[in-house]
């Protein structure tokens, strides 16, 4: 069993923010496999399960907002019994471009808090699918601020393309016996 862990906050002001990619593409995803999200109180998550290639893909989002996010993924890693290895985790990412998708496991959080409580909860030797949200002139404005910030217009016309594309690569990586750690352009 594979877990695809969209990470976003929850919440109508924070749907559309760049710091909310994780979630758009796990709903993309989640649409794709045709399955649909049902909320798991004492997993602290909305969640939806699927099959894919005979192998059960379960598919989160945690409701504990982004700063506590392995609050609930260990939750559910606990209750499926899966390990660090199992999770595949999708988030926004400054330091890649707009429209890029960086896969690979392991590493620091990188100041991204909810990846943070991902390792805190979790350990650290999870996927991660670094969704590029672009760098922000911390000179102008704090990175905290930027990712709750929406998109711009370019981006905005942009967006479904990079989420359809972002969702159907995973979908690809899910079948293979190990994710090609690489980065992608998800809009060429």
């Amino acid at each position: 069993m594979k877990l695809v862990v969209g990470l976003g906050n929850i919440g109508a002001q924070y749907a559309r923010t760049r710091h909310n990619i994780g979630f758009m593409v796990a709903d993309q995803l989640a649409a794709n496999l045709e399955v649909s999200w049902k909320l798991e109180s004492k997993l602290k998550a909305e969640i939806a399960t699927a099959s894919l290639d005979g192998e059960k893909i379960l598919l989160a989002k945690p409701q504990t907002m982004m700063n506590l996010s392995g609050e609930a993924v260990q939750r559910i890693v606990q209750f499926y019994k899966l390990t660090p290895e199992d999770i595949w985790a999708v988030f926004d990412e400054l330091d890649v471009p707009f429209g890029r998708l960086r896969i690979r496991r392991g590493g620091s959080g990188g100041g991204h808090q909810g990846v943070n409580s991902l390792i805190q909860h979790t350990g650290a030797d999870f996927l991660r699918l670094r969704t590029g949200i672009s760098l922000n002139d911390r000179a102008q404005e704090s990175s905290e601020v930027y990712v709750l910030r929406g998109f711009n217009p370019d981006e905005r016309e942009q967006l479904p393309k990079l989420i359809t594309n972002a969702a159907k690569l995973i979908q690809d990586q899910l079948v293979r016996d190990a994710p090609e750690e690489s980065t992608f352009d998800l809009l060429s």
